[in-house]
């Protein structure tokens, strides 16, 4: 059976996106939003410290990985809604999902930096129903900076690649 290992979105629209992706093909979603908020941030000893934030996100995604390659094992679709921000991330779990046998699509949001930014403040008033934690201007643009966009030739080595400006 034929598995979606991958729907990638990036901030101010990604967490709704991956929510209704992941209803529409029957997927289970992973959002690293929500593991970090349920696993980590109450312990988070000062805000805004990505590096303690950043560690803790890669052990996230070791387990997302895992349970991710066993929904794939018994023909259910994962949808990971994770950041992917840099081309180095996305490689790396496009060469996961290949060595696990699963076909990975990528999906991006392009919508502009101040839109995003709008729907941000809408999900810290709880406005959009993907509330996790309050985002600050500070994170925003700290992942912000680490965006690197997909060329048409990395979108052309997931399997049938959407840009969506939602």
């Amino acid at each position: 059976m034929k598995a979606t290992y991958g729907d990638v979105a990036f901030g101010g629209g990604g967490d709704r996106g991956g929510e209704e992706y992941g209803g529409a093909v029957g997927g289970v979603r992973f959002s690293i939003d929500e593991w970090m908020t349920a696993l980590y941030w109450m312990d988070c000893p000062e805000k805004n410290d990505f590096a303690w934030a950043l560690e803790r996100v890669g052990r996230c995604e070791a387990q997302i990985e895992a349970v991710a390659r066993e929904l794939a094992r018994v023909g259910v679709d994962a949808v990971l809604d994770l950041g992917f921000t840099t081309r180095a991330q996305r490689r790396e779990w496009l060469e996961m999902a290949r060595v696990a046998g699963v076909q990975c699509e990528l999906h991006v949001l392009e919508v502009d930096a101040e839109v995003r930014w709008e729907r941000v403040l809408e999900r810290n008033r709880g406005e959009s129903g993907t509330y996790a934690f309050v985002v600050t201007r500070e994170m925003f643009c700290f992942m912000e900076e680490r965006w690197e966009a997909p060329s048409a030739e990395e979108r052309g080595e997931f399997g049938p690649a959407r840009m969506a400006g939602v």
